[in-house]
């Protein structure tokens, strides 16, 4: 019988072939059945390898590149991939590691033919990279978000960008109240717009304050949105696409009469889950926006998105998506704009935002509502926050988050974040 690879190896090419083949994301894959069935161990280990493969995929094809005389099917790609990565990013055991990819080859119909060469290829890539992974260039994003961002921010901000997204990124946390005592519970670093970004990572649950429900994890960019709301006590706030519920939490904390809406039966119910965990108290409906009726003092809209901004953490993004999609996002984001305004008092304000490095789901965005809005004004003065830079606000009046940002403190998601205020 021949040999069978690690669980986690044989998972981690499962998920990957998911992501490159299919266009299935992590996020989605490791709620599987068969992935759950996997031990919480392999589970974690295999989570981990096929994200820091993803994460390293150009730079682990340009590695492999002089060692291949043709293209090999993509099954066959990905275990060379997995291969190179393991060994060369995770110090994975040689030996061990061709061993477990040459099985893996051995053991799937598509690729049994081709274990020689999986084989032969790892051998020399392996010798040829030994103490070198760090000095090849940084994986470059896939042309078709590459070229929109070069036009954005140049190519000297892209490769930034690709530079942040190689690092990764460090587990955040918003305190439900007292962040400072909380920061040194935990011995983390309490950054200057309130949010705790731990030294070193672990498994969430098990962390002090997890069960008492004293925190919640947020990215620290995520969390700058509720703060130029500047929500006031009392106040009725309507939270749109509400999911997963970090900024629900958020306006709880501050003492608003929340109404968190999102069309995703499913992800309220973890928004349920995370509230009743922190003892906070919102209002939750299941539905479409565009059938809302009411006028709210404040309105948060962190509308759907490209997720681009996301990339340092969901590494499988840009190679899940091809670029189709878009433009009927942007779309519907112009549509739920609108709708988020006739949301709003008369006076009351609007604050839009997306986890998007693309200009188009943000600048352009608020914008376009410029033009067509007479009732509706930019407000530059919430974005005037501590450890907020000037020049990250925008021409239009908007605040331009990048994952280069905070760079030597671990960076941040990349997020645009405007604020609007509707006539009296």
């Amino acid at each position: 019988m021949p040999q069978s690879p690690h669980p986690a190896r044989k998972a981690a090419l499962q998920l990957m072939n998911a992501v490159t083949e299919e266009g299935r994301l992590l996020s989605e894959l490791t709620q599987s059945d068969w992935f759950l069935k996997l031990a919480p161990a392999d589970r974690a280990r295999a989570n981990r390898l096929a994200t820091e493969t993803l994460r390293n995929l150009d730079r682990a094809d340009r590695v492999l590149k002089p060692f291949l005389r043709k293209d090999p099917p993509e099954a066959v790609r990905a275990i060379l991939r997995l291969g190179v990565v393991e060994v060369a990013a995770l110090d994975g055991a040689p030996h061990g590691v061709v061993g477990d990819m040459v099985a893996a080859a051995a053991g799937n119909k598509r690729t049994l033919a081709l274990k020689g060469m999986v084989n032969a290829v790892l051998r020399r890539t392996l010798e040829a990279t030994e103490g070198n992974w760090s000095k090849k260039p940084v994986p470059q994003l896939p042309k078709w978000l590459r070229a929109p961002l070069i036009a954005a921010y140049g190519n000297g901000g892209v490769q930034a960008l690709e530079s942040a997204h190689l690092r990764g990124a460090p587990l955040d946390l918003t305190a439900k109240s007292d962040p400072e005592g909380l920061a040194k519970r935990l011995d983390g670093l309490l950054l200057e717009t309130g949010t705790i970004r731990l030294r070193q990572g672990g498994q969430v649950s098990a962390l002090p304050g997890f069960e008492e429900g004293d925190w919640w994890v947020q990215d620290a960019a995520a969390a700058l949105p509720v703060q130029v709301l500047r929500p006031e006590k009392g106040e009725r706030v309507a939270d749109l696409c509400a999911a997963p519920g970090g900024k629900t939490m958020q306006l709880a904390a501050r003492g608003a009469d929340v109404t968190a809406v999102d069309k995703s039966a499913a992800r309220l119910g973890r928004v349920e889950e995370n509230l009743a965990r922190t003892g906070l108290s919102a209002m939750v409906q299941c539905g479409d926006i565009f059938e809302m009726e009411g006028a709210f003092d404040a309105v948060l809209l962190d509308a759907p998105c490209s997720a681009t901004g996301t990339i340092r953490r969901h590494p499988d993004l840009p190679h899940a998506r091809d670029g189709r999609g878009i433009s009927d996002l942007i779309a519907l984001q112009a549509r739920m704009l609108d709708k988020a305004v006739s949301l709003t008092k008369p006076g009351g304000r609007l604050v839009f935002c997306t986890c998007s490095l693309l200009p188009d789901e943000g600048e352009v965005q608020v914008e376009e509502l410029l033009k067509r809005r007479a009732d509706i004004a930019i407000d530059r003065a919430p974005l005037e926050l501590p450890g907020i830079k000037p020049e990250w606000i925008t021409e239009e009046g908007g605040l331009r988050l990048r994952p280069d940002y905070w760079g030597k403190r671990g960076g941040m998601d990349g997020f645009y974040i405007a604020c609007l205020r509707r006539a009296p």
